[in-house]
Protein backbone atom coordinates (compact mmCIF):
# COMPACT_ATOMS: atom_id res chain seq x y z
CA UNK A 1 0.00 0.00 0.00
CA UNK A 2 1.24 3.58 -0.93
CA UNK A 3 -0.14 6.92 -0.80
CA UNK A 4 -0.82 7.45 -4.22
CA UNK A 5 -3.13 5.00 -3.56
CA UNK A 6 -5.03 6.83 -0.47
CA UNK A 7 -7.39 9.29 -1.57
CA UNK A 8 -7.01 12.73 -0.46
CA UNK A 9 -10.28 14.63 0.49
CA UNK A 10 -10.60 18.49 -0.66
CA UNK A 11 -11.74 20.80 1.84
CA UNK A 12 -14.96 21.36 0.16
CA UNK A 13 -15.06 17.73 0.20
CA UNK A 14 -14.39 17.39 3.71
CA UNK A 15 -17.21 19.58 4.47
CA UNK A 16 -19.74 17.53 2.26
CA UNK A 17 -18.63 14.39 4.72
CA UNK A 18 -19.20 16.50 7.59
CA UNK A 19 -22.84 17.02 6.53
CA UNK A 20 -23.17 12.83 5.54
CA UNK A 21 -21.89 13.07 9.36
CA UNK A 22 -24.15 15.34 10.67
CA UNK A 23 -27.04 13.72 9.56
CA UNK A 24 -25.85 10.08 11.06
CA UNK A 25 -25.00 11.79 14.71
CA UNK A 26 -28.44 12.86 14.12
CA UNK A 27 -30.04 9.37 13.59
CA UNK A 28 -27.53 7.84 16.03
CA UNK A 29 -29.36 10.34 18.82
CA UNK A 30 -32.96 9.01 17.94
CA UNK A 31 -32.13 5.39 18.24
CA UNK A 32 -30.55 6.17 21.39
CA UNK A 33 -33.98 7.62 22.69
CA UNK A 34 -35.52 4.36 21.34
CA UNK A 35 -33.53 1.44 22.62
CA UNK A 36 -35.22 0.09 25.35
CA UNK A 37 -36.19 -3.59 26.50
CA UNK A 38 -38.88 -5.23 24.63
CA UNK A 39 -38.00 -3.21 20.94
CA UNK A 40 -37.15 -5.45 18.35
CA UNK A 41 -33.88 -5.03 16.05
CA UNK A 42 -36.18 -4.93 12.64
CA UNK A 43 -38.15 -1.49 14.43
CA UNK A 44 -34.81 0.33 14.70
CA UNK A 45 -33.61 -0.47 11.24
CA UNK A 46 -37.12 1.14 10.28
CA UNK A 47 -36.48 4.11 12.12
CA UNK A 48 -32.72 4.37 10.89
CA UNK A 49 -34.54 3.95 7.07
CA UNK A 50 -36.81 6.61 7.89
CA UNK A 51 -34.67 9.38 9.32
CA UNK A 52 -31.81 8.73 6.65
CA UNK A 53 -34.53 8.83 3.29
CA UNK A 54 -36.32 12.16 5.08
CA UNK A 55 -32.73 13.44 5.67
CA UNK A 56 -32.39 13.05 1.58
CA UNK A 57 -29.86 10.32 2.29
CA UNK A 58 -29.92 7.08 0.79
CA UNK A 59 -29.33 4.11 3.29
CA UNK A 60 -25.22 2.84 2.67
CA UNK A 61 -25.82 -1.22 3.47
CA UNK A 62 -29.11 -1.81 2.02
CA UNK A 63 -28.27 -4.10 -1.01
CA UNK A 64 -24.38 -3.73 -0.55
CA UNK A 65 -23.09 -7.07 -1.20
CA UNK A 66 -26.88 -8.11 -0.88
CA UNK A 67 -27.31 -7.20 2.73
CA UNK A 68 -31.38 -6.85 3.22
CA UNK A 69 -31.27 -3.70 5.79
CA UNK A 70 -30.19 -0.16 6.94
CA UNK A 71 -28.69 -1.37 10.18
CA UNK A 72 -26.49 -3.76 11.26
CA UNK A 73 -27.66 -4.99 14.57
CA UNK A 74 -24.93 -7.12 16.52
CA UNK A 75 -26.79 -8.51 20.27
CA UNK A 76 -24.19 -10.15 22.97
CA UNK A 77 -22.17 -12.27 21.48
CA UNK A 78 -22.48 -11.31 17.27
CA UNK A 79 -19.64 -8.97 16.78
CA UNK A 80 -20.57 -7.28 13.41
CA UNK A 81 -23.21 -7.75 10.86
CA UNK A 82 -25.88 -8.76 12.83
CA UNK A 83 -29.15 -8.63 10.39
CA UNK A 84 -32.77 -6.71 12.06
CA UNK A 85 -35.59 -8.63 12.44
CA UNK A 86 -38.05 -9.93 15.11
CA UNK A 87 -35.52 -10.26 17.39
CA UNK A 88 -36.44 -8.87 21.04
CA UNK A 89 -33.98 -7.07 22.89
CA UNK A 90 -34.20 -7.64 26.47
CA UNK A 91 -32.76 -6.32 29.52
CA UNK A 92 -29.36 -6.89 30.16
CA UNK A 93 -28.74 -7.62 26.29
CA UNK A 94 -26.31 -5.22 24.49
CA UNK A 95 -26.58 -4.00 20.75
CA UNK A 96 -23.88 -3.07 18.48
CA UNK A 97 -25.94 -1.11 15.69
CA UNK A 98 -23.40 -0.24 12.79
CA UNK A 99 -24.90 2.00 10.18
CA UNK A 100 -23.84 4.08 6.80
CA UNK A 101 -25.48 6.71 4.49
CA UNK A 102 -24.68 8.48 1.70
CA UNK A 103 -25.73 12.14 0.76
CA UNK A 104 -24.98 14.00 -1.73
CA UNK A 105 -22.25 11.23 -2.97
CA UNK A 106 -20.21 11.04 0.18
CA UNK A 107 -20.20 8.72 2.77
CA UNK A 108 -20.58 8.69 6.40
CA UNK A 109 -19.75 5.40 8.82
CA UNK A 110 -20.61 4.73 12.37
CA UNK A 111 -21.39 2.60 14.97
CA UNK A 112 -22.18 2.42 18.68
CA UNK A 113 -22.97 -0.50 21.23
CA UNK A 114 -26.23 0.35 23.30
CA UNK A 115 -26.20 -1.91 26.52
CA UNK A 116 -30.55 -2.63 27.25
CA UNK A 117 -31.40 -1.44 30.87
CA UNK A 118 -28.66 -2.86 33.24
CA UNK A 119 -25.93 -4.76 32.59
CA UNK A 120 -23.04 -7.35 34.11
CA UNK A 121 -20.25 -5.04 35.42
CA UNK A 122 -18.63 -6.55 33.25
CA UNK A 123 -19.90 -5.91 30.34
CA UNK A 124 -20.51 -1.89 31.17
CA UNK A 125 -16.71 -2.24 31.82
CA UNK A 126 -16.66 -3.72 28.08
CA UNK A 127 -18.38 -0.99 26.58
CA UNK A 128 -16.55 1.76 28.75
CA UNK A 129 -13.50 -0.03 27.16
CA UNK A 130 -14.16 -0.40 23.56
CA UNK A 131 -15.38 3.29 23.39
CA UNK A 132 -12.42 4.86 25.51
CA UNK A 133 -10.27 2.98 23.06
CA UNK A 134 -12.05 4.78 20.20
CA UNK A 135 -11.25 7.75 21.77
CA UNK A 136 -7.60 7.41 21.72
CA UNK A 137 -7.39 6.67 18.72
CA UNK A 138 -8.72 9.10 17.22
CA UNK A 139 -6.19 11.69 19.42
CA UNK A 140 -3.86 9.68 16.96
CA UNK A 141 -5.48 11.05 14.01
CA UNK A 142 -2.87 13.94 13.76
CA UNK A 143 -1.25 15.11 10.77
CA UNK A 144 2.62 13.37 10.07
CA UNK A 145 1.54 10.95 12.58
CA UNK A 146 1.65 7.33 10.67
CA UNK A 147 -0.96 5.22 10.66
CA UNK A 148 0.51 2.77 12.73
CA UNK A 149 0.14 5.15 15.94
CA UNK A 150 -4.31 4.94 15.15
CA UNK A 151 -4.28 1.25 15.55
CA UNK A 152 -1.58 1.02 17.93
CA UNK A 153 -3.42 2.96 20.11
CA UNK A 154 -6.41 0.94 20.28
CA UNK A 155 -4.28 -2.43 21.06
CA UNK A 156 -2.18 -0.99 24.06
CA UNK A 157 -5.29 0.32 25.85
CA UNK A 158 -7.44 -3.01 25.05
CA UNK A 159 -4.88 -5.46 25.67
CA UNK A 160 -3.58 -3.89 29.25
CA UNK A 161 -7.99 -3.62 30.21
CA UNK A 162 -7.81 -7.97 30.20
CA UNK A 163 -10.25 -7.60 26.38
CA UNK A 164 -9.36 -9.01 23.29
CA UNK A 165 -9.20 -6.95 19.80
CA UNK A 166 -11.21 -8.68 16.65
CA UNK A 167 -8.44 -8.94 14.42
CA UNK A 168 -9.80 -10.08 11.28
CA UNK A 169 -12.38 -7.07 10.61
CA UNK A 170 -10.89 -3.77 10.61
CA UNK A 171 -11.28 -0.17 9.81
CA UNK A 172 -11.22 1.62 6.48
CA UNK A 173 -10.68 4.61 4.49
CA UNK A 174 -14.27 6.56 3.37
CA UNK A 175 -15.49 9.23 0.98
CA UNK A 176 -17.19 8.61 -2.19
CA UNK A 177 -17.47 4.69 -1.85
CA UNK A 178 -18.06 3.26 1.67
CA UNK A 179 -14.81 1.23 1.59
CA UNK A 180 -11.46 2.91 0.50
CA UNK A 181 -7.82 2.32 1.24
CA UNK A 182 -6.27 2.53 3.86
CA UNK A 183 -7.17 -0.25 5.35
CA UNK A 184 -7.03 0.77 9.05
CA UNK A 185 -6.60 -2.02 11.72
CA UNK A 186 -7.23 -2.23 15.67
CA UNK A 187 -3.63 -3.30 16.23
CA UNK A 188 -0.38 -2.58 15.02
CA UNK A 189 3.52 -0.92 15.74
CA UNK A 190 3.37 2.64 15.81
CA UNK A 191 5.79 3.43 13.21
CA UNK A 192 4.58 1.78 10.50
CA UNK A 193 1.70 2.63 8.30
CA UNK A 194 1.22 5.44 5.52
CA UNK A 195 1.53 9.08 7.14
CA UNK A 196 -2.08 11.02 8.03
CA UNK A 197 -1.89 14.04 5.52
CA UNK A 198 -4.97 16.55 6.07
CA UNK A 199 -7.62 15.75 3.64
CA UNK A 200 -7.34 11.28 4.60
CA UNK A 201 -10.82 10.23 6.02
CA UNK A 202 -10.92 7.24 7.91
CA UNK A 203 -13.42 4.82 9.92
CA UNK A 204 -11.98 3.70 12.58
CA UNK A 205 -13.91 0.71 14.49
CA UNK A 206 -12.27 -1.55 17.12
CA UNK A 207 -14.30 -4.52 18.08
CA UNK A 208 -13.56 -6.05 21.34
CA UNK A 209 -14.73 -9.22 23.03
CA UNK A 210 -14.42 -10.15 26.56
CA UNK A 211 -12.91 -13.71 25.80
CA UNK A 212 -11.48 -15.13 22.78
CA UNK A 213 -10.47 -12.81 19.49
CA UNK A 214 -11.68 -15.78 17.42
CA UNK A 215 -15.19 -15.83 15.83
CA UNK A 216 -16.37 -17.24 12.93
CA UNK A 217 -19.34 -16.81 10.65
CA UNK A 218 -23.12 -17.67 11.13
CA UNK A 219 -24.80 -19.78 7.94
CA UNK A 220 -27.05 -16.17 7.52
CA UNK A 221 -23.26 -15.29 5.37
CA UNK A 222 -23.29 -12.18 7.51
CA UNK A 223 -23.72 -12.56 11.26
CA UNK A 224 -20.34 -12.58 12.87
CA UNK A 225 -20.06 -14.13 16.41
CA UNK A 226 -17.43 -15.13 19.28
CA UNK A 227 -16.37 -18.39 18.87
CA UNK A 228 -16.79 -18.64 22.80
CA UNK A 229 -20.27 -17.20 23.15
CA UNK A 230 -18.88 -14.39 25.24
CA UNK A 231 -19.84 -11.09 24.53
CA UNK A 232 -18.74 -8.47 22.28
CA UNK A 233 -18.68 -4.55 21.43
CA UNK A 234 -18.20 -2.26 18.25
CA UNK A 235 -17.63 1.66 18.38
CA UNK A 236 -17.06 3.33 15.43
CA UNK A 237 -16.52 7.03 13.84
CA UNK A 238 -15.58 8.42 10.80
CA UNK A 239 -12.77 10.23 11.34
CA UNK A 240 -10.78 13.74 9.09
CA UNK A 241 -6.90 14.37 9.46
CA UNK A 242 -6.79 18.05 9.37
CA UNK A 243 -4.29 20.57 10.14
CA UNK A 244 -5.67 21.66 13.44
CA UNK A 245 -5.67 17.79 14.33
CA UNK A 246 -8.67 15.17 14.13
CA UNK A 247 -12.36 16.43 12.75
CA UNK A 248 -15.34 13.66 14.00
CA UNK A 249 -17.47 14.03 11.20
CA UNK A 250 -19.83 11.88 12.79
CA UNK A 251 -19.88 13.55 16.14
Amino acid sequence: MTNRQIEIKSPAEVQKMRKSGALLAQVFAELAKNVAPGITTGELDTIARGLIEGGGAKPAFLGYRGFPATLCTSVNDEIVHGIPGPRVLNEGDIVAVDCGLILEGFYADRAYTFPIGKVPEDVERLLAVTEESLNRAIAQVVAGNRLGAVSSAVQQYVVKQGFSIVENYTGHGIGRSMHELPEVPNFGNPNTGPKLKPGLVIAIEPMVNIGTHRNYTLDDGWTVVTEDGAMSAHFEHTVAVTENGPLVLTA
